[in-house]
């Protein structure tokens, strides 16, 4: 089982960046797949879900209405692309598998495989 993230970097407030999480070595359209992100100096935040065939997505209220994540279960990829990133935004991201198929979690405990991160900084 393998999650590799993708799509980082240094982006200027009001920027956007679209990461990419590619699964492998389990059935990937059978998990609900989350994002979660570590900001510098604070523990771990849920940031957005999405069901197993994409039909619903939740996302937490301080990225409402700027992050959207996606997912092709085809290609085993899961997405998050990211408008109007603030400084706040700056954290590693990661996708997370949670242990229990079709239900979508919130809680970082529930999830039991992890990329290794990918590195998001909004600076001027």
């Amino acid at each position: 089982v393998q999650l590799v993230e993708s799509g980082g970097g240094l982006v200027r407030p009001g920027g956007s960046l679209r990461l990419s999480c590619a699964a492998s070595g389990f059935s990937f359209s059978s998990y609900a797949m989350s994002w979660v992100r570590q900001a510098p100096g604070k523990g771990l935040e849920w940031v957005s879900a999405i069901s197993t065939h994409g039909q619903s997505t939740y996302h937490t209220d301080s990225v409402k209405g700027r992050f959207t994540i996606s997912r092709d279960n085809a290609e085993g990829t899961l997405y998050l692309q990211m408008s109007s990133l603030k400084p706040e935004d700056t954290a590693v991201y990661y996708c997370a598998k949670p242990r229990s198929m079709f239900t979508v979690v919130r809680s970082t405990t529930e999830y039991d495989t992890w990329g290794q991160g990918t590195q998001v900084t909004v600076s001027s």
